[in-house]
């Protein structure tokens, strides 16, 4: 579950003239991550594509340039078809004409549209100058001018010019100059003023009636623009189904065809190599020798061993359980030996029989030299409920074959941080629904994964809103629904009113908490991946953060020599006292050995434990020092969980009072005004209320100020609270996965797996029965 499913390498050798049933079988079986073999072997080269592959690529190509144009959906499949290759020739052409045809016919009239559409932009300010268009230009003795600009400013700045002889017309912003000039002294006239000049439109005659011809050319255009475009919906709708099947039957042959490209081959053999899980290594191997027969050997070469690093460190020897591949092949193939590789390629030896990367070319392990990429391919193995939260994992990066896939953790923490938050029954519910509604409407991988974090995240909103008894900022729950299970109000608040003021305060040491244990879950597993390492280069590494953070948070919550805050390590209870809950805890010991002498202040124990750590951790990279206070700008990150839980609190309740309204009882409770609101008397005094004796109104609500004030009140009410719903998911959710990417995940994940692509593919619009 916390590393991805167990790989093996295996190694298909056979002849080419079974070469076509061996890729017909491994593609039917869709489980071998190819590995491309990187030409390093002697005698060995790429193999050559399968006949008629061009061909299928070709027509692949023009496929997928129709659908293109036709704007093809998935959605518009219909029933699963079988696609002859009789069929795919002779429809696939006729198609091809019949759309291409139309695609040019409306690309030609949407050419002739934007044409027409320029001119009529071009044409409309000379409609509303009103001017003959011949009587705009064609002067021997006069300069014309026709733009857009301020009459006025024009008006001066010709009179400023040297101009003697000229006229101005204008309309609107439309403006016609004539001079008696040459048109190099009129436009430099021009210069002062706002204006900007327009190509005279060729013609003559009245520009309206230019204008009204345009338009009837235009409506010509676009009436036979829709006549296209619906003889290519009605082609959409025809042959949709056939080149969707066409795409998949071909893109399945081009994946055969080009498939030897990967392999290694020599005249009459050929060897492929590939991962697969190692639990359908019996199955492939059984599936393979059955529709080839004799002439292949399907060879197990190892099995992907983990590391903290995400290569494979180790391999379990595996001997001979392939089939015997022997005379049938038709020549005696030989793969190169581990000998052989060192004398051909000494450099590349490692010396302590360890993997060399991938860009070195073959490698060695145990004797057996492979194609040269040596990482196996990752396939996450995560429980159900866990797998939408791989798409967030994947944001960052993929996991790496050899460490821990935190995608779990992610689920286990993200949503209990989000509904911690927001923590409100009527929020959690849009939450789910708006999850469950992208979760089975979307269509891709994507957006499914997070509709299904949304609903987590929606589960734990209701949940923790359960607990804080509030249904959209209300505490309906906590005033009925918790009094008719036997407990005065809920179990815990969110600390916002005054009554509960101590639990703001005891969030936050929460969130502290929460950060500490969150962190250590981190770094301990980077304390697991290191032991393959060495226990001492793990102590160090890891242990070494683990024991700072400890000791210094120990010391904290022991009351840091006085300076920690009081409610870190007082029980004491009460409004403001910090600590609602009635465990008892008072702190930890203070554990003092001795006295500073200079600045006279007492030497904790917990101290030491910290500086352990810090001179493990010097002994390990000394450069890391730099960032030992990590331990503790970490932990404090934490406290954004009760920062972003009382700003969302105070914005509903802000909401929820310019409403309903807020009074306020003698024992300091706040109450909406649900039921009416009270109404005290002159001069001050108290009044009973629903069983409460009301001293004062914070605000009398807009619900309870007349018609006006109750359809204004709803605006509020709903935007408002439509407003929280958002932001719920702009700061409680970012501010979630940011301590998950930043706080957490820099503990131990760094990422970079290979994504496992299997020779294969899904069917979903052809069939081959």
């Amino acid at each position: 579950m916390l590393r991805p499913e167990k790989m093996c390498r295996v190694s298909v050798t056979g002849s080419k003239r079974v070469m076509d049933d061996a890729i017909e079988a491994a593609h039917e079986l869709d489980v071998l991550h190819i590995t491309e073999y990187d030409g390093s072997w002697d005698g060995f080269e790429p193999g050559d594509p399968v006949e008629g592959a061009d061909e299928a690529s070709d027509q692949l190509v023009t496929v997928r340039s129709l659908k293109s144009i036709l704007d093809v959906d998935t959605e518009d499949a219909g029933p699963t078809r079988l696609v002859t290759d009789e069929a795919l020739a002779e429809e696939l052409e006729e198609i091809r004409t019949e759309v291409t045809e139309l695609d040019d016919r409306r690309d030609d009239l949407r050419d002739d549209l934007r044409e027409v559409e320029d001119r009529i932009g071009t044409m409309e300010p000379f409609v509303t100058l009103g001017i003959d268009l011949d009587l705009l230009g064609g002067y021997d003795t006069l300069a014309v001018e026709v733009g857009e600009g301020d009459a006025d400013e024009i008006e001066t700045a010709l009179g400023d010019s040297e101009l003697d002889d000229y006229e101005l017309f204008g309309e609107g912003d439309v403006v016609a100059v004539f001079a008696r000039a040459e048109a190099g002294e009129l436009q430099d006239a021009l210069v002062g003023a706002t204006f900007s000049a327009l190509a005279v439109p060729e013609g003559d005659g009245d520009p309206g009636e230019y204008l009204e011809e345009l338009n009837h050319r235009k409506q010509q255009l676009e009436s036979k623009l829709d006549t296209v475009e619906g003889e290519l919906e009605e082609l959409r709708l025809d042959y949709a189904g056939f080149l969707l099947a066409a795409e998949e039957k071909l893109a399945i042959e081009v994946q055969k065809a080009e498939a030897p490209l990967t392999f290694a081959t020599t005249e009459n053999a050929f060897i492929a190599e590939g991962w697969i899980p190692n639990e359908e290594y019996g199955e492939f191997e059984r599936a393979i020798e059955s529709a080839v027969g004799e002439a292949i050997d399907v060879e197990k070469l190892e099995i992907a061993e983990y590391d903290g690093d995400g290569h494979v460190h180790s391999h379990e020897e595996v001997d001979g359980e392939g089939g015997d591949g022997g005379d049938a092949l038709g020549e005696t193939v030989e793969k190169p030996t581990a000998e052989d590789k060192e004398e051909r390629q000494p450099q590349e030896t490692v010396a302590d029989g360890g993997t060399p990367s991938a860009t070195a070319g073959a490698r060695t392990d145990g004797g057996v030299v492979t194609m040269g990429d040596s990482s196996p391919p990752v396939i996450q193995d995560n429980p159900a409920p866990a797998r939408p939260f791989e798409a967030l994992v994947e944001v960052v990066n993929r996991p790496k074959y050899g460490e821990f896939d935190p995608t779990v953790f992610f689920f286990l923490s993200f949503p209990a941080f989000y509904g911690f938050m927001i923590g409100d029954v009527g929020y959690g519910i849009i939450y789910t629904l708006l999850g469950y509604g992208l979760y089975s409407k979307a269509s891709g991988d994507v957006l499914k994964s997070l509709g299904g974090v949304t609903m987590w995240a929606g589960g734990f909103t209701m949940l923790f809103g359960f607990l804080y008894g509030e249904i959209f900022g209300l505490l309906t729950i906590s005033d009925v629904v918790w009094p008719a299970l036997g407990l005065e109000s809920a179990p815990i608040h969110k600390g916002l009113k005054p009554q509960y003021g101590e639990y703001a305060i005891a969030w936050l040491a929460i969130s502290l908490l929460a950060g500490v244990a969150h962190l250590s879950v981190g770094w301990t597993l980077d304390f697991v991946e290191n032991l393959s390492h060495g226990l001492w280069d793990a102590i160090t590494e890891s242990g070494s953060w683990l024991l700072m953070m400890f000791g210094l948070w120990a010391w904290v919550f022991s009351g840091a020599n006085g300076a920690a805050p009081d409610f870190l390590y007082t029980a004491e209870q009460g409004i403001f006292a910090g600590n609602p809950f009635p465990f008892g805890f008072a702190g930890l010991p203070p554990l003092d050995l001795f006295t500073l002498p200079v600045v006279n202040a007492p030497f904790s124990a917990w101290l030491v434990v910290f500086l352990v750590g810090f001179g493990l951790l010097a002994l390990a990279d000394p450069i890391e020092l730099v960032e030992f206070l990590n331990v503790f700008v970490n932990v404090l990150s934490y406290t954004r969980l009760a920062a972003v839980l009382l700003a969302k609190a105070g914005m509903a309740f802000v909401v929820n009072l310019l409403f309903f309204g807020v009074y306020v009882d003698s024992a300091g409770g706040w109450h909406f005004g649900l039921g009416g609101m009270p109404t005290l008397p002159e001069g001050g005094g108290t009044v009973m209320f629903h069983g409460y004796e009301v001293t004062s109104i914070l605000f009398p609500g807009l619900m309870h100020a007349g018609i006006a004030g109750i359809v204004g009140g709803l605006l509020v009410l709903v935007l408002g609270h439509v407003l929280v719903l958002v932001l719920g998911v702009t700061s409680a959710g970012l501010q979630g996965v940011r301590l998950e990417y930043v706080e957490f995940f820099g503990k131990f994940f760094e990422g970079g797996g290979t994504k496992y692509t299997p020779f294969g593919y899904d069917r979903s619009h052809t069939t081959d029965d």
